[in-house]
């Protein structure tokens, strides 16, 4: 009975302490891995303790915000943006980490013909038959889109019926609402999207990937945003990266 006693209080103790070691963790994210996160946090959320509070956006404003000294232990961000915020001493160079990547796709309303984008000379004729294309402009997606149309010859064309907005809710809600009847965004922001659906992916010739990565603020405490990012990397969730539209780095 007295071992029984003494076991009890020790798994009670264990239990105090974790608790009492439990950190919020603040991740400010793009919105291009939002599925990924919204996903696993829960996940990281219940193995650890730990509870993970998350704010998404353009990673542009993302960076913004942490710029303009919003708190946060973990910030999720295209690697030039990240990099930009490692060099001001805001992230830490030692956690940087390449989470996974994305690839560009056509966004299209629910139950509309899907478009052709079989090979590059379809592909073009889909967006230079398109009434019109919506995208954010300030988004890492909306500036590849204009690169790519530039390096295909048709910028000119794409200008007239192009739709570019602030944010991807309003990509959302442009398809959703019939004001346009392509939008151009990563495959992972694409998928979640009710009323709309994945049109197609870019061809292989012109196909520009969204890499996502992450690192943990220089002032977050203790080893809580490591251990987050740590587990974002896990191989066991590689199967919720994929299922979300998104893969691992080669």
């Amino acid at each position: 009975m007295k071992r029984a006693y003494v076991a009890c209080a020790v798994v009670a103790a264990l239990l105090q302490a974790t608790a009492a070691s439990a950190d919020e963790i603040r991740v400010l994210s793009s919105v291009g891995i939002k599925a990924v996160i919204d996903e696993l946090a829960p996940q990281f959320e219940k193995a650890t303790k730990h509870k993970v509070t998350t704010t998404f956006d353009l990673a542009s404003t993302m960076k913004a915000k942490i710029e303009g000294g919003a708190p946060f232990d973990v910030a999720i961000l295209t690697p030039p943006l990240l990099d930009d915020l490692i060099a001001k001493g805001l992230v830490t160079s030692a956690s940087r980490t390449a989470v996974a990547r994305v690839g560009l796709g056509l966004m299209i309303k629910s139950g509309a013909k899907k478009p052709n984008v079989g090979s590059l000379d379809a592909f073009r004729r889909t967006l230079l038959d398109a009434k019109a294309i919506t995208y954010a402009s300030a988004g890492a997606s909306g500036v590849a889109f204009l690169a790519i149309v530039e390096k295909m010859g048709i910028a000119t064309q794409i200008k007239v019926k192009a739709r570019p907005v602030a944010s991807g809710e309003e990509v959302n809600a442009n398809i959703t609402s019939g004001a346009a009847d392509l939008a151009v965004l990563p495959v992972s922001e694409i998928l979640p999207v009710k009323g709309a659906e994945l049109g197609g992916v870019f061809p292989a010739e012109v196909q520009t990937y969204v890499v996502m990565a992450a690192g943990a603020s220089a002032k977050a405490q203790g080893s809580a945003a490591n251990e987050f990012v740590s587990f974002l990397m896990s191989p066991a969730n590689d199967a919720v990266v994929k299922v979300k539209g998104m893969e691992r780095l080669p």
